[in-house]
């Protein structure tokens, strides 16, 4: 749990516990939540109307081997798009969304009873202005992104399919070896993140501490903000 005196610090080995909450081991509920490689790419809380600007990460404890993390530049993926795709990426909008591409298991779920009761949804630009730098960024990921606006259902699919391949391509990638004390840093603006589903049957802790930075409500190309959903205000935790 985070230290008693400083609760902005999250313990992440407390989702250890998260799948026996709700009646499944931590191996099918992390099954059920990514069931496919691109479905495990994300950035922090991307379904907020202000996901964190920045994440910080220490491993306390960490297996001997596997475990990595592997991050992804969105600002590097959206400037390999050819000049027209970019171009008509710049005019959509998508909703992200807690939960999607779950698979609920037979039957009554606790864990989607507990989805539809703490929805939280923002529809956000497809490209995004990072705030400092000014670069354009393909604000997508697996983990989040329900449904591109004003299209059908097969072309949202087709073209998200198209663009989360795209910002997870090997050369826009790092991948990062944790030992004790390691620190990660990184921009939650500008990165997609894949953690590790290697060491789970190492029955080894992976206790890592892990601190988010304030962030702002993404911009588009275009001069729009994102737009709340549900479940989501600017600066409410």
């Amino acid at each position: 749990a985070s230290p008693p005196d400083v609760p902005e610090v999250e313990t992440t080995a407390d989702r250890l516990e998260l799948g026996g909450r709700f009646g499944m081991d931590h191996d099918e509920w992390l099954r059920r939540r990514r069931h496919s490689l691109l479905r495990g790419w994300h950035c922090d809380h991307g379904a907020r109307i202000d996901p964190p600007a920045a994440t910080i990460l220490r491993a306390e404890s960490v297996p001997p081997y596997g475990g990595d993390t592997t991050w992804s530049n969105l600002a590097a993926a959206y400037a390999g798009l050819s000049a027209p795709v970019r171009a008509f990426a710049d005019t959509l909008r998508a909703e992200h969304r807690l939960g999607v591409g779950y698979q609920p298991r037979p039957g009554d779920d606790a864990y989607v009873r507990h989805l539809l009761e703490h929805q939280i949804a923002t529809v956000h630009p497809l490209v995004r202005v990072h705030p400092e730098t000014g670069e354009r960024v393909l604000f997508v990921n697996g983990y989040y992104v329900e449904q591109i606006e004003d299209v059908s259902r097969a072309e949202s699919q087709a073209l998200l399919e198209m663009l989360l391949e795209q910002a997870v391509r090997p050369e826009y990638t790092v991948r990062f070896r944790w030992e004790p004390g390691s620190v990660a840093f990184w921009d939650n603006r500008a990165t997609v993140h894949l953690a590790p589903a290697d060491n789970a049957h190492l029955g080894v802790p992976r206790i890592m501490h892990r601190v988010m930075l304030h962030g702002e409500v993404p911009v588009g190309v275009d001069g729009r903000p994102s737009e709340p959903a549900t479940g989501s205000e600017p600066g409410r935790w």
